[in-house]
């Protein structure tokens, strides 16, 4: 009988965010660099368009005028997946068909007057703009008696359904706990409660000392792939100080997160040499006036790319039938975004 490889032979890694298990299969791609290595189409856009709907001092759809804005903007989502109002409504007698209002405020944040940037082309001064603007969103948003939750998330790339390539980010508050962020927080409640500590403290303590996922850290963050990571070059940046959401960092702390986003977003562009899309998102603790030391601020990065610009992996037949599965493993991937450099590629032309 042969002794397990973690990179040799097919395994399932549990989440003790979620309680969900990934397949690994690392045998399907022991050389993920071979092969497809198209040369990527380079997208050239101006500084300012004027037929761009968040550029500043322009007129969005709803005959709204944007602000001659100079950093960071934001505004009332002007088609929102939520809406403030109170609705009267009667509950379903079957329990097969349970349904109830959600009230929300959806809002978009741009990060940048210019319509060519993205985070990882911005300067950390720049960024920090927008950790700042977050941090004043949470708690506004936050502080209002029917909102107990704030994503804060942005999609990049059309490939994850970003409308608009101007750089920009969204903020759904809403009164209900999201499905992932519930079932993470169950997570969190039970090692707290068994353990009197953060489960994502411990964790980030063990991935410190192995080393073999980390890609990047700074003072403050540490951004690893994890050891459940389901897409090909997931990352997760986790505070090395254990607090529970944005508001509760100090400035220093503020400046060294802006730091860490440019870095790991600048890895990724340097990968395929591409401006690289992704779906990223923070979990912080919810916004319903109870104490919540079980939380611990972090952030998820979902980028589909695989194994090139236009080699892309998603969530399909086995995976929306069975389980999540992956084949690059956590480790190769972390190894290979480790060693990419931290200055862009466009600075290097």
């Amino acid at each position: 009988m042969q002794q397990f490889d973690n990179n040799e032979h097919p395994h399932r890694r549990y989440n003790p965010l979620t309680g969900e298990w990934v397949l690994v299969s690392p045998h399907r791609a022991k050389r993920p660099w071979q092969g497809q290595n198209e040369t990527p189409l380079h997208d050239h856009r101006p500084e300012y368009d004027p037929l761009c709907y968040l550029c500043p001092g322009n007129e969005r759809s709803n005959g709204v005028m944007n602000k001659k804005y100079t950093d960071v903007y934001v505004f009332d989502n002007d088609f929102p997946a939520l809406l403030q109002e109170e609705i009267n409504y009667k509950a379903e007698s079957n329990s097969l068909f349970q349904f109830k209002p959600e009230r929300g405020i959806n809002r978009v944040i741009c990060f940048s007057p210019r319509h060519d940037l993205t985070l990882p082309e911005m300067e950390v001064t720049a960024i920090e703009k927008v950790v700042q603007e977050w941090k004043r969103q949470y708690q506004d948003l936050g502080s209002r008696d029917f909102i107990n939750y704030v994503q804060i998330f942005e999609n990049k790339g059309a490939v994850m359904g970003c409308s608009n390539p101007h750089p920009h980010g969204q903020i759904w508050a809403q009164s209900s706990l999201p499905t992932q962020v519930e079932k993470t927080q169950a997570s969190l409640q039970k090692y707290y409660k068994e353990h009197n500590t953060s489960l994502l403290a411990d964790y980030l303590t063990a991935e410190l000392e192995k080393k073999e996922r980390l890609v990047t850290e700074n003072s403050h963050f540490a951004v690893v792939v994890p050891f459940w990571a389901t897409w090909p070059y997931e990352t997760l940046i986790v505070s090395k100080r254990h607090f529970g959401n944005i508001v509760q960092m100090t400035d220093e702390e503020s400046k060294a997160f802006a730091e860490i986003i440019k870095r790991i977003t600048v890895r990724y562009d340097n990968l395929f040499n591409t401006s690289f899309p992704y779906s990223s998102g923070i979990h912080q603790s919810p916004t319903d006036g109870q104490e919540h030391p079980e939380w611990h601020f972090h952030m998820h990065f979902y980028p589909p790319l695989l194994r090139s610009a236009t080699v892309k992996k998603f969530m399909v037949g086995y995976e929306m039938m069975g389980e999540a599965q992956r084949d690059i493993s956590p480790e190769k991937s972390a190894e290979i975004l480790r060693n990419l450099p931290e200055v862009h590629y466009k600075q290097t032309v």
